[in-house]
């Protein structure tokens, strides 16, 4: 382990500032599952799509009636050593920012100042009908106040704060409506299958073009809206880092792997890099 401390150390060093991409693998030391295996294969049934919630009904009453469960459990996670340490990444000048694939504001939390959430935030929902925005939160206390709902007891919680939930439940929940116009209210998260706004991605290809370098982490890049990154940065003869147990979409493009304990690796080079600026600082 220390020699390959050593080598992404100078990696991390010597090519200064980085951007990271992460995915959902690092906040499964916070209690947030992965959607799919180190082989990626799903995990489960696959999530709800992002038209299916816009057009269907149905849809959205399953979404919501499972993520009622399954928001609480994204709602109470904390930031993990992992989050922490490319906070401190950042925080020591290595890291430019962070362009996040995850939708639970860990980052944030950590202490990151620069983060990208590519795919959304899923504390925030919004009106897909007058734009207004409410906290997931204030959805929460109205769909309990709304529902009669049953004693959970094993649920399998998502990324997505989605759960598992008998389809009895489902065919009768009452979903919130914006209390403004009444319309339709959604996540402020893309769903699988959405697109992420053309904005947020020039954010992202801006951040790439004032780093020397990207870091993947806890990512198998298996959807396109962020290997795209990877092929954008790799055009311009950037470097590319990948931290992550099992195969990635991009390992045929990267400049290096490490597939071995990737997080703790990361943890142990943040805790050089500040021990580092402490010794320098005391000097």
């Amino acid at each position: 382990m220390s020699k390959l401390v050593d080598s992404l150390l100078v990696a991390l060093t010597d090519n200064a500032p980085w951007v990271a991409l992460t995915g959902a693998g690092i906040s499964h030391a916070s209690g947030i599952p992965t959607y799919r295996d180190h082989s990626g294969r799903w995990l489960g049934s696959q999530p709800i799509q992002h038209q299916d919630f816009i057009d269907e009904p149905a849809a959205r009453r399953r979404y919501w009636s499972r993520s009622v469960f399954g928001w609480p459990r994204v709602a109470a996670a904390l930031p993990n050593a992992t989050h922490y340490a490319l906070a401190q990444l950042e925080s020591a000048g290595v890291l430019s920012g962070i362009i996040t694939q995850n939708v639970d504001r860990l980052h944030q939390k950590a202490g990151s100042q620069s983060v990208i959430d590519l795919h959304g935030r899923l504390d925030q929902v919004k009106c897909l009908d007058c734009g207004a925005m409410e906290t997931r939160q204030s959805i929460q206390q109205m769909l309990v106040a709304s529902n009669n709902l049953p004693t959970p007891e094993t649920l399998t919680l998502r990324p997505d704060g989605d759960a598992d939930l008998p389809s009895d439940v489902i065919e009768d929940f009452a979903v919130p409506e914006c209390k403004h116009c009444g319309g339709v209210v959604m996540p402020d998260v893309v769903f699988f299958g959405g697109s992420v706004p053309q904005s947020r991605a020039q954010e992202c290809y801006d951040l790439i073009d004032a780093s020397r370098g990207m870091l993947v982490i806890g990512s198998s890049l298996s959807v396109y809206s962020g290997f795209r990154f990877c092929r954008y940065l790799v055009g311009q003869d950037k470097p590319l880092l990948i931290l992550n147990q099992g195969d990635t979409r991009a390992d045929d493009i990267c400049t290096q792997k490490y597939d071995t304990e990737p997080f703790s690796l990361l943890t142990e080079c943040a805790a050089r890099v500040a021990q580092k600026l402490a010794e320098v600082a005391h000097d």
